[in-house]
């Protein structure tokens, strides 16, 4: 389909696929399940103004790209995967899936990623501490510079 014949409600869900980093095989296999819509990955990626396709792309779409994209990268609160409760909750039902049919293997490698997910295996949190685990000293007090008078000299 040529990009001036498809329907507005389908370019805006391409620009805003692309934005959340979906790939172009992805966006063509999600245009066909939601629209119906037969489209190929190169005129997917006319909609990408990161890639050398899209450097032309109409301001307006650009603009929408630009806007999903910060709003993606500042809210991953609306990503349910985002959230431990609901990694742990899949991992259950992967794990139970996999007892009752026998594959252990599969299974305990599972218990041991929600083992690590509680664990915070997979967090970048950091404590701070100071020597042997102490509490670290307080900020020193801002020192204030003042100019004092030159009371003549140079």
């Amino acid at each position: 389909m040529a990009k001036g014949n498809m329907p507005v409600a389908v370019q805006t869900f391409i620009v805003q696929s692309l934005a959340c980093f979906d790939s172009p095989s992805v966006v063509v296999a999600a245009v066909r399940k939601e629209y119906g819509e037969t489209i190929t990955r190169q005129s997917v990626e006319g909609y990408d103004p990161t890639k050398k396709a899209g450097e032309r792309l109409a301001k307006r779409w650009r603009m929408l790209f630009d806007e999903t994209r910060k709003a993606f990268l500042e809210n991953t609160a609306g990503i349910a995967i985002s959230h431990r409760a609901v990694r742990l909750r899949a991992l259950q039902r992967m794990a139970e899936k996999a007892e009752d049919q026998g594959n252990m293997g599969l299974a305990k490698d599972l218990l041991k990623q929600a083992a690590e997910e509680v664990g915070n295996v997979y967090s970048n949190r950091r404590e701070l501490t100071g020597k042997d685990g102490k509490d670290l000293p307080a900020p020193a007090a801002p020192v204030t510079f003042f100019e004092l008078p030159s009371n003549g000299r140079d």
